[in-house]
């Protein structure tokens, strides 16, 4: 018999074909009363059919949508494929349903271990295609000019304002329009769809020897008309023949509403799944129960939303839709209304309601008896114990080190970051910069599961399958600072079994590259690397011993390399001195090498007094050495004196303030209470010739543009002003009289009465200050 589609539920007239749109909670309402009309022994669901095996734990207390079905090949687990599935999808609701009244259930689809075979041949995965949308094709032909808009109008609203007579009638007509849309366009530019149906029918075949005609298909509409036509078995065999294979594994994951309303990767390409998610779930009011929704998240944000505000805005939508001609409040009425009636027209709110409910964050759940590769059980585990559960959402974590489970959860996180498994982002935290606080950002993605079953190939566990990983990466490392790079990490993750490799390939790199920017690049990893030796209980004697002949090395062979540079590799060359200098005095402290600040306070003055040192390089080196107390202001001031003499050029001398004062480093800061220093950058400024001051100007902009506006209006504020003759002084010159070489009292003593005012007259500061 012919495959019906639609019509009566009258059993005897060939398999009920039930064409859907997937992720649709008018289809899936539409299928439930379909198959509860016609009670059919058998239900054939698209989808893979490997995944037959996994279809009861759809019946799992446990299962909770949005999950997704994860197929992928066991000899490249990066080549994967996500069937996704939500409480509205009517696959699922079909599958439930199978499952409640203990019908046979399956999937009929093209078999996985052909689709991944097949996946390399395009741009997407098994769900992708670039052809034409049958939806908006029908919505353009009814007059609208969006399909969302169309399909809510015809489907999801006419099947929540109640059942028609015939549960099948819908599925007929949408059939009869998708048979006219092939007969039109052909394949519609998706060819393999004529593989996936041939595979379907034979799938059908099958089970209509064994269960009969009386058999229900959940499948997406477009297929509906090619599972109808009459073909044989040998032309459906002859087009699966010679089809490319692959050993795969399915299993169960959790999906999240986020990744459904993507329309690229493995997003379904739904705009609104919260939206849909609220209708499908809503026994009735919908659009009372959904702006009471919409006022409880405004609410929670601080914003005044009233009862008197939820019933206007009930009563908008539905005039709204009246006035469009829809059969009911479409998502389009229901934001129109939230934004005029709630958010006081702005969209600033209507954005947080877009992300937080129409689209939403939910992340669902799959039983623990779910297959999964051994890496993804360790994670599992490791996951409860450290109550570090995974979420949809993005979410802020600040650990203590000192706490001995918030430094197994740093380990697990900086573990699972080596792996590729991007579960964790760190960010420089609120607190305390100290190593005893790490701050980060979580964010659970389904795609890791993915990357999870790549790394499995490491090992079983996620200790065991870092430590391999690290091993393999530093003996394949390509460059110094890689390998020091994974040094750090090492010591992050806790992987005290894998340093011994690491320090190897460390020394045996370092003893043999002789280019001073790869050690400059190296060393500051080494001596990051060196904080975390006690608060991590990690012996680091062996890495302080490689990091101390790093720096020695670059103290060496550093101010050879910064002369005769363009001005692309000399801010190449102040990055490494700023970097070498934070090492340096890292490692003083660390390891309390001897001499080694004093030799690098050393190379600082060579470089700040060579003329062949590029001019950014020496107005850095400047001001590391009067920051650290190893050079007197008075010393400063000479040195910008003669970069800035009439005989520099003005190129040179611009990149030399640059690095002077250039930055967020506090130059601003510095030119605002040092007025001789100040002073020698006014009269360089105003005494450029006009027809070099162009090419300085952006230069000098983008040297002054990073200082915060406060301090902009207030260097501005004083060079307006000019010198203080009364403030001057001799060692600086007529008005510009730069720091004290001694203690100012009668300045200091200025300080006593706003101390008076913060702390009281009892305040021992002040009697200190007195006395």
């Amino acid at each position: 018999m012919t495959p019906r589609a639609g019509g009566t539920a009258a059993a005897g007239r060939g398999p009920l074909l039930l064409g859907v749109r997937h992720h649709g909670p008018g289809s899936a309402r539409a299928v439930l009363a379909a198959l509860e009309a016609a009670r059919p022994r058998a239900v054939l669901v698209e989808g893979p059919p490997e995944g037959d095996a996994l279809l009861p734990l759809a019946a799992h207390r446990r299962m909770r949508p949005p999950v997704a079905l994860l197929a992928h090949a066991v000899d490249d687990p990066g080549r994967a494929a996500f069937w996704p599935l939500a409480d509205f999808s009517p696959e699922w609701v079909a599958i439930r349903w199978a499952a409640a009244h203990g019908i046979p259930v399956r999937f009929v689809d093209l078999p996985a271990a052909h689709s991944l075979a097949l996946a390399e041949q395009r741009d997407g995965g098994p769900e992708e295609g670039r052809g034409i949308d049958p939806i908006g094709i029908l919505a353009g032909t009814a007059g609208y000019d969006d399909p969302e808009r169309w399909w809510e109008d015809v489907v999801e609203h006419r099947a929540a304002g109640g059942r028609p007579a015939d549960p099948c009638a819908p599925f007929a007509a949408l059939a009869e329009a998708m048979t006219a849309l092939r007969e039109a366009h052909g394949d519609g530019g998706h060819p393999q769809d004529a593989v996936r149906e041939a595979c379907m029918r034979l799938q059908l075949r099958a089970a209509r020897k064994e269960f009969g005609d009386d058999i229900a298909v959940v499948c997406g509409a477009w297929h509906v008309p090619a599972l109808e036509a009459r073909t044989t078995v040998a032309a459906d065999r002859a087009l699966l023949r010679g089809m490319p294979k692959v050993k795969a594994e399915l299993t169960w994951v959790p999906w999240t509403h986020r990744r459904l309303a993507r329309h690229s990767g493995y997003g379904a390409g739904i705009e609104s799944p919260g939206w849909y998610g609220h209708l499908f779930a809503a026994p009735d009011r919908p659009v009372e129960r959904w702006m009471t929704k919409v006022a409880g998240l405004l609410r929670d944000t601080d914003r005044t939303v009233s009862s008197a505000h939820v019933i206007e805005a009930v009563r908008l939508a539905g005039t709204l839709a009246a006035l469009r001609g829809r059969p009911a409040v479409g998502l389009a009425e229901a934001t129109d209304a939230v934004r005029a009636v709630m958010c006081e027209g702005s969209d600033v709110p209507l954005a947080l309601v877009r992300d937080r409910l129409v689209v939403g964050e939910i992340l669902g759940e799959v039983p623990e008896t779910a297959p999964a590769v051994p890496l993804q059980r360790d994670l599992d585990r490791q996951q409860r114990t450290l109550r570090l559960r995974p979420e949809a959402e993005t979410r802020d974590l600040e650990l203590d080190l000192r706490k001995d489970t918030d430094a197994a959860r740093s380990g697990l996180l900086h573990r699972l970051r080596l792996l590729g498994v991007d579960w964790g982002e760190p960010v420089a935290g609120r607190g305390s910069t100290g190593t005893f606080r790490e701050s980060w950002r979580l964010r659970w993605e389904p795609e890791l599961f993915v990357r999870i079953a790549e790394a499995g190939v490491w090992g079983t566990t996620v200790l065991g399958a870092a430590t391999a990983r690290a091993e393999s990466d530093a003996l394949s490392a390509s460059s110094l600072a890689g390998v020091t790079a994974l040094a750090e990490q090492c010591l992050l993750a806790g992987l005290s079994g894998a340093l011994p490799v690491v320090m190897r390939a460390l020394a045996d790199r370092a003893a043999l590259d002789a280019d001073v920017g790869h050690l400059a690049d190296a060393l500051p990893s080494l001596a990051r690397s060196l904080r975390y030796g006690d608060v991590r209980s990690t012996d680091t004697a062996a890495l302080g011993e490689v990091a101390v002949g790093l720096a020695e090395r670059v103290c060496v062979g550093l101010p050879p390399a910064c002369t005769g540079l363009d001005a692309e590799a000399a801010a190449e060359a102040r990055r490494r001195v700023d970097a070498v200098h934070r090492a340096i005095g890292l490692l003083a402290v660390a390891v309390r090498a001897d001499g080694l600040s004093e030799r690098w306070a050393g190379v600082l003055h060579k470089l700040s007094g060579r003329d062949a040192v590029a001019g950014v390089v020496r107005g850095r080196a400047t001001r590391l050495l009067l920051d650290d107390g190893r050079l007197a202001g008075s010393e400063a001031a000479r040195l910008m004196g003669l970069a800035l003499s009439p005989g520099a050029a003005p190129a040179g001398a611009a990149a030399w303030i640059e690095g002077f004062v250039g930055g967020a480093a506090g130059g601003g800061l510095l030119l605002v209470h040092d007025d001789r220093l100040l002073g020698i950058v006014d009269t360089w400024l105003t005494g450029i010739p006009a027809d070099t001051f162009a090419a300085v100007l952006p230069l000098l902009r983008r040297t002054f543009s990073t200082y915060d506006p406060g301090v902009r209006r207030t260097l501005g504020e004083l060079v307006r002003r000019g010198p203080d003759p009364g403030r001057a002084r001799d060692e600086g010159g007529p008005g510009t009289p730069g720091f004290g070489e001694g203690f100012d009292e009668e300045r200091a003593d200025a300080v006593v009465p706003v101390l008076r005012l913060l702390l009281g007259p009892e305040a021992p500061a002040e009697r200190a200050a007195a006395g």
